[in-house]
């Protein structure tokens, strides 16, 4: 390995910055905790609107992108072909994009809905509202998180296969800010942190999940020890798939993970309600689609609701701080497609996936508590870990599921912190598209250190603090790219 790649001001002062708040937290966790309660408040109260605004423009633009005359462009030579069949391409996407995040929230965001509602005047826990938790839960995983990634990986694989360039985000926006190195090095390096953050952030939700799981199961307390427990054991597992490489590692793991999925849906969509499954899906897709410009810039200054911020405002920022991270990863797996696949397949077919899942999982839950007084709403309430468990609950051979799905909970986060930390060390390596181990190795160590470190400072509050504040400086270098990425298209279409 080449020492001089760890001299990369980026990695040094994106590395330092997440060391230091691993100490801090680890040693003042009460205190990490308060800072970071104010900084969510601060950008809740004042930039709400900004991130709203923000990924509605990024959707407008990649709608007449795909639609365009610029659709047809490849992403790479005019003769590559796709590198991955669409199955595993889609395997890897869904993967890295979320897969855990869903798994988390698939069955705990509709009843929580459910249970508190999204509007005031909506009666809790009754049909009404059962019908607005799954539209809600359809908007806020649907096209406008996936868009997000979308922009940024398909300005990254323009660059990286087409333009013989490297990866990084501040090569990226040369067109509008020029080449200066160093806001060239500060913008790498608010990429980089605002990744670990991002991912850190989705460690969290599996681990407190996996947690739940085990509880469930074998009666295993919900304690800080077994979830620093879980976060080792996946540490260990991720140092051995990162050895093997991202053709052989990656590939194998996100297709296991795909197909462990589509077998869990299937069990669930069979043996649960699925005539219900089946409506409430196509009502809720159809609720999406009558109500999403609405929801996409729905704000509440005259009642002063924070409804808003702590769900679609966090799951945007969530997305941004993630974007970095898996829409360098997307690029990386998706030569060879043209512009309009490309953005088909992440903003459509990732997104239709993750409602179908809202739709069998959440659906199950939602005709149980109507139907059949089970009152997983409530278990929710109290444990948002234990939401998935719950509905296993209530159908057969429920241990047998509830371990596969712990397994699979496991085996995403292994996928995520796998191609985290390939991109970290590509970021991190002036865009390598073949970072040393070692470095990946220390980004591995240090996402699961903040992971922990944040679990210990308040759990899902300061997970969704992390995410959300770290967003906030990358969503105006998403703009800056997005013009970018116009300007080089134009001059290239120009050039013919």
């Amino acid at each position: 390995m080449n020492k001089h790649k760890f001299l990369n001001p980026v990695f040094f002062v994106s590395s330092i910055f997440i060391l230091i708040l691993v100490v801090i937290g680890a040693i003042s966790p009460g205190r990490f905790e308060a800072v970071a309660n104010k900084l969510f408040n601060f950008t809740t109260i004042n930039f709400a609107w900004f991130y709203l605004l923000a990924v509605f423009v990024f959707i407008l633009f990649l709608i007449w992108l795909a639609f365009g005359k610029y659709g047809k462009l490849k992403l790479g030579p005019a003769d590559s072909k796709p590198e991955y069949s669409f199955f595993a391409w889609v395997g890897m996407l869904f993967s890295t994009g979320f897969g855990s995040s869903l798994v988390f929230w698939g069955v705990a965001e509709p009843m929580t809905h459910f249970f508190s509602t999204p509007f005031p005047g909506l009666e809790a826990q009754s049909e009404e509202a059962a019908r607005v938790a799954m539209g809600y839960s359809f908007f806020n995983w649907g096209i406008s998180q996936w868009a997000v990634f979308a922009l940024v990986g398909l300005v990254i694989a323009y660059l990286q296969f087409r333009k013989d360039k490297n990866g990084l985000i501040s090569t990226a926006i040369e067109p509008v800010v020029g080449k200066n190195r160093f806001t060239a090095n500060t913008v790498n390096s608010l990429a980089v942190i605002a990744t670990v953050m991002g991912v850190a952030t989705s460690l969290g939700f599996g681990i407190m999940q996996m947690n739940g799981g085990l509880n469930s199961v074998f009666g295993l307390s919900n304690s800080i020890w077994v979830q620093i427990g879980i976060a080792v054991a996946m540490l260990l597992v991720y140092l051995i798939s990162s050895a093997t490489g991202l053709k052989k590692g990656m590939k194998w793991l996100s297709t296991l993970n795909l197909t462990l999925c589509l077998a869990l849906l299937l069990f669930v969509f069979i043996m649960g309600p699925t005539v219900f499954i089946l409506e409430s899906f196509v009502l809720g897709i159809g609720d999406y689609i009558t109500n999403f410009v609405q929801y996409s810039l729905r704000m509440t200054p005259y009642t002063g609701e924070s409804w808003v911020t702590e769900w679609t405002v966090f799951y945007w920022a969530w997305a941004i701080s993630w974007s970095p991270f898996v829409g360098a990863f997307v690029a990386r797996v998706s030569r060879g497609r043209t512009i309009r696949q490309f953005i088909f397949g992440v903003t459509a077919v990732s997104p239709i996936i993750a409602c179908l899942w809202i739709a069998v999982f959440g659906g199950t839950a939602l005709f149980s508590d109507l139907n059949n007084g089970t009152m997983i709403a409530e278990a929710v309430d109290e444990d948002l870990a234990v939401a998935l468990f719950e509905t296993f609950g209530t159908l057969p051979l429920s241990t047998i599921m509830s371990l596969l799905a712990i397994f699979l909970i496991f085996t995403f986060l292994v996928t995520s912190a796998d191609s985290a930390t390939y991109i970290l060390g590509s970021m991190t390596s002036k865009g390598s598209l073949n970072p040393a181990l070692v470095t990946k190795i220390v980004w591995g160590l240090l996402i699961t250190a903040i992971a922990i470190v944040l679990l210990l400072a308040g759990g899902l509050e300061a997970l969704q603090t992390a995410a959300l504040t770290s967003a906030l400086p990358f969503t105006i270098i998403i703009i800056i790219l997005m013009i970018s990425f116009l300007k080089i298209i134009k001059k290239d279409r120009s050039s013919k």
